[in-house]
């Protein structure tokens, strides 16, 4: 399946520095991702996506545990959902064209994720910027 990117904007940046900063980072990981090149590169920046994903979700999650973010099992269920399709792609890359694995990373990042983003993670930010305020 081919569709265009959801690319980085201002309208899907939260007002929070830090997370602003990783989210952009994940989208340019995602755009990296091409069809053209060797596998062992594209797996190696599969691998590189997945830990940058396991970071941010950590820091993410300790951040909404700090305010007591009253949603914060549901939010972690979502990035549950996430880890396990980027684990999925990991297993099943071996067996994929290097055009279907970048399609896919685009998928998860520029569709997925874009979507947790304008809902899930506006849904936190009040209650951290509020704990940060007081």
């Amino acid at each position: 399946m081919k569709f265009e990117l959801a690319e980085w904007s201002s309208k899907i940046e939260v007002g929070l520095p830090a997370i602003d900063a990783q989210h952009r980072q994940l989208f340019e990981l995602a755009a990296s991702f091409q069809g053209d090149g060797d596998q062992i590169r594209v797996l190696k920046s599969l691998a590189m996506l997945t830990e940058y994903v396991k970071v941010h979700f950590r820091e993410e999650e300790a951040m909404m545990a700090a305010c007591h973010y009253p949603a914060l099992e549901a939010h972690r269920r979502l990035h549950g959902d996430f880890r396990r399709m980027l684990f999925e792609l990991l297993e099943n890359a071996k067996q994929m064209t290097l055009d279907e694995i970048a399609d896919e990373v685009k998928f998860l990042i520029n569709g997925w994720f874009y979507h947790h983003i304008l809902v899930a993670d506006f849904d936190y930010v009040p209650s951290v910027q509020a704990v940060s305020i007081s």
